[in-house]
């Protein structure tokens, strides 16, 4: 069947007027056009990312191609494929969207307009990333681009169907496992969402110019890039165990938290009787648990708790974030020191004015055999999987 193209200023756009694939609005193929252009304006312009790679005069010539058609029956909104190597680089590619023809609601379940824009946000930052390495971690390539629709179409939303899968309702699955059959890696969007508001959103792209290739870029694996992007920003380990701690609090930790799922936490309730608790537990990387001491009324006034971490020693990079919530609504939050051997400690007021105090334990280990086939970063097998913690704590006057 003989298709139609329109170009605009970056974009050349494909559709039928007839069939299963053609657009039932006429106008929409207009209105596609002027979101993708607003899209790369965003992306390239604003944010300051490559531009795709130009795909030379496939599709008519060198502007980015993009085809309609009905992808929503087979419960796709959309995707992006690499088209051709780029000459001389072998990690870069061109690439090719695929959008679905009209959004309707009946399908997707929301205005068409909205989810044309979650979708063009994702998929063409698809197509950036094969300008930097389109043979980057799945997981890399997935949770930001879904964290892309949030900064585009904010008020949209559609990625929160994915935070029941991520590291919010689930911290004990690995933060760089591509999920196949799933959707965890759609879902830990939200650790991009915690770093931009930490270090500014340019962090991000410092992640994808260390993955990246040509232009004298390292081409470094994914947890690689991010661990030496945050080197300079405090580390890994700490800012992971800070981003674990506040999922246990999403309401505090995200603008839009309120409505989000809190990660689980083990209670233990201490009290002029039952003095003391201990926790074991064993973490895989880059995953983590928190455990949340509540003072029992029997507690007045004058007493403290004294926390003590044992965790695994430094080259296996543990870490350990305390949240503090007083009975005045304050919320304090500090890590918890680890000496070279992984062992921390502290102390904190743990009575009457005490609400509860938190205490997430992470492995943020970055450290892998790499090319073992597996769907974790540069698939890889972790050396640092079920690593032992400990938690003592106590209470006295």
């Amino acid at each position: 069947m003989p298709s139609t193209r329109r170009c605009s200023t970056h974009f050349c756009l494909h559709w039928v007027r007839t069939g299963n694939d053609a657009p039932a609005d006429a106008a929409w193929p207009t209105t596609s056009l002027r979101v993708l252009e607003q899209v790369w304006r965003h992306h390239v312009d604003l944010l300051g990312y490559r531009r795709p790679a130009t795909d030379g005069k496939r599709g008519g010539n060198a502007k980015f191609d993009v085809y309609l058609k009905d992808v929503g029956n087979r419960g796709l909104y959309g995707y992006c494929a690499p088209e051709r190597r780029v000459p001389g680089q072998p990690q870069q590619a061109s690439g090719f969207c695929v959008l679905d023809d009209d959004f309707a609601r009946t399908q997707f379940g929301r205005a068409p307009l909205q989810t044309l824009k979650v979708t063009a946000a994702h998929e063409f930052f698809h197509a950036i990333q094969f300008a930097y390495d389109f043979t980057e971690d799945p997981w890399l390539l997935e949770s930001t681009a879904t964290w892309m629709e949030e900064r585009f179409a904010d008020g949209v939303d559609d990625n929160r169907a994915y935070l029941r899968f991520g590291q919010l309702a689930r911290p004990r699955v690995p933060l760089d496992l591509f999920e196949t059959g799933g959707y965890a890696h759609y879902g830990n969007w939200t650790f991009w969402e915690f770093l931009g508001q930490r270090y500014g959103t340019d962090v991000v792209r410092r992640v994808w110019e260390r993955a990246g290739t040509g232009d004298g870029l390292p081409d470094d694996f994914s947890t690689q890039a991010l661990s030496r992007v945050l080197a300079s920003r405090g580390g890994l380990p700490r800012a992971f165990a800070a981003y674990a701690a506040g999922n246990t609090i999403p309401a505090v930790t995200y603008p839009e938290g309120s409505v989000y799922p809190a990660a689980p936490v083990a209670r233990r309730r201490l009290s002029s009787e039952v003095r003391s608790t201990k926790v074991t537990m064993r973490l895989d990387h880059l995953t983590s648990r928190a455990v949340r001491l509540v003072p029992d009324p029997s507690l007045g006034r004058g007493w403290r708790l004294t926390l003590a971490v044992n965790a695994p020693d430094r080259r296996h990079a543990p870490a350990a974030h305390l949240l503090l919530e007083r009975a005045d609504g304050s919320l304090q939050q500090r890590q918890v020191l680890l000496n070279r051997r992984g062992f921390g400690r502290a102390v904190v007021r743990f009575d009457r004015s005490t609400v509860a105090v938190t205490v997430v334990m992470a492995n943020a280990s970055t450290r892998y055999r790499c090319d073992e086939g597996t769907t974790l970063a540069c698939e890889g097998t972790s050396l640092d999987q079920r690593q032992p913690f400990v938690l003592r704590a106590s209470v006295a006057r």
